[in-house]
């Protein structure tokens, strides 16, 4: 029978049962083979008649995916074992880490004001986004309350993998309905989960936080919930929970990364307030994503936000000087316009389509003109970087890689256009390999090497 002081493996010494269920029970206990014992995490799988043939195939694909998966959020995997006390127990054991649940927080009456709960959703979509990029992506598939631990360092973390999936289900073959009523979508009760799946979960999780009642405590209408008029929040941010919770899964984000974006671009709100320091009996979630934000020295509209594993900046599009490569175009046009006037007719009625060709030469400048001056994204974690811009609030993708592969950044001047459009402009280079990215071009120098430094920086070049 297992009890405090029972020593298992010679090695876990239990502590105190942190949870039990008909056979399960996860305890804490001590790591007696480090010179300073350490606490310790181990949940326990009992071999009997109650327990499920699929109970022990998530608990063996838990602790090899935790074997496989390397991020500062999530509890890191230390060992499993088997043991025979009466039962047969299946044992895994992980980090410790002291804190308290969200769900815990909330039966303890504490409130989320909605800056915390943006941050919530920002620190969990980063590590979504770690899970999903994977190859094959780890689905959680369990994201609730419960599951989302403050530590008492005040950082995020996401723990119980034990329903986790890291291969799409084949066609036809049998699957076991994991998840928890509520914060589960319709398409994982049918073994169908996505990635989009999980964001559910998290949609959910955050409705709990902002109206205090679990979602299946809240109305639907047509598989919705319902929760807009028990809470006070920018119409954007409650728009966009909304789409994380859609009952049909094309219409949500379909990715934690389009999530993130999204959810940054409302536009982003300070973070840094002037507030009293939060008791101690109320964590100070603002603190679970440090974020920072920078002005540019010479005043040019540039954004940026960062925190220890995240970096986005928002550089302006060109500017009105940025025109005169255009007007080399539009003299042309015009000489062209006036000598081909004279023989538009007889032209005409031998090329019909020549009003079409026109037509899609002035829409073609006209998107280089707008697309020039859309501003551009450069957004950066410690697993990859994105180059981007949205026109129209759609995500278009200029560049991505491996953040790991970028050896330099340097500023320098460069040449665009070509013959009398030929135009030199200062820029930020992104050396990768032989490939190089170029960022926030017209820039002045002075800005140039503020966002070099702010890039170098946070990637630990310099």
């Amino acid at each position: 029978m297992l009890q405090p002081g029972l020593i298992l493996q010679n090695r876990y010494q239990l502590d105190r049962p942190l949870g039990k269920t008909t056979g399960r029970q996860t305890w804490l206990a001590q790591d007696l083979s480090l010179r300073s014992p350490e606490p310790v995490v181990v949940k326990l799988l009992a071999l009997g008649d109650s327990m499920e043939w699929d109970d022990l195939k998530l608990f063996e694909r838990e602790a090899l995916v935790l074997q496989q998966l390397n991020h500062p959020q999530i509890p890191k995997y230390r060992d499993s074992f088997t043991v025979e006390d009466r039962l047969f127990w299946f044992g895994l054991v992980q980090d410790y880490l002291p804190g308290e649940s969200l769900k815990q927080l909330l039966q303890q009456g504490r409130h989320f004001s909605e800056d915390e709960v943006r941050q919530i959703a920002t620190s969990l979509l980063e590590l979504l986004s770690y899970l999903h990029e994977l190859s094959p992506p780890v689905l959680h598939r369990d994201i609730k309350p419960s599951n989302v631990l403050l530590g008492e360092d005040s950082h995020l973390y996401l723990v119980d993998f034990g329903a986790v999936q890291n291969r799409a289900a084949a066609e036809g073959t049998t699957f076991t309905v994991v998840g928890t009523y509520g914060y589960a979508p319709m398409e994982q009760f049918g073994g169908r989960a996505v990635p989009a799946s999980d964001l559910y979960g998290l949609g959910a999780t955050l409705i709990h936080l902002v109206t205090g009642l679990p979602p299946n405590e809240l109305p639907q209408k047509e598989l919705r919930i319902q929760f807009a008029d028990r809470v006070s929040l920018e119409p954007g941010f409650e728009q966009w929970i909304s789409r994380l919770v859609e009952p049909d899964v094309g219409d949500r984000f379909q990715t934690a990364r389009e999530a993130l974006v999204a959810l940054q671009y409302q536009p982003p709100k300070p973070v840094y307030r002037t507030e009293p320091a939060p008791s101690r009996t109320s964590p100070p979630v603002q603190s679970v994503v440090e974020t920072r934000s920078f002005v540019a020295p010479t005043g040019a509209d540039i954004q940026v936000q960062q925190s220890p594993d995240h970096l986005l900046i928002r550089l302006p599009g060109a500017g009105l000087w940025q025109l005169l490569f255009f007007i080399p175009i539009a003299i042309v046009l015009i000489i062209f316009g006036q000598q081909f006037s004279s023989i538009l007719p007889a032209f005409l009625a031998s090329f019909p389509a020549a009003p079409l060709v026109v037509l899609l030469v002035v829409v073609l400048l006209t998107a280089m003109t707008y697309w020039e001056f859309l501003p551009t994204f450069a957004e950066f974690d410690r697993g990859r970087y994105y180059i981007y811009k949205r026109p129209f609030g759609w995500l278009i993708s200029i560049d991505t890689g491996p953040t790991s592969a970028i050896e330099d950044v340097f500023q320098t001047l460069k040449t665009f256009g070509s013959g009398k459009s030929r135009y030199r402009a200062r820029v930020v280079v992104l050396q990768t390999g032989q490939v190089e990215v170029c960022l926030g071009k017209g820039l002045n120098e002075e800005n140039c090497r503020w966002l070099v430094r702010v890039i170098q920086t946070w990637l630990r070049l310099k």
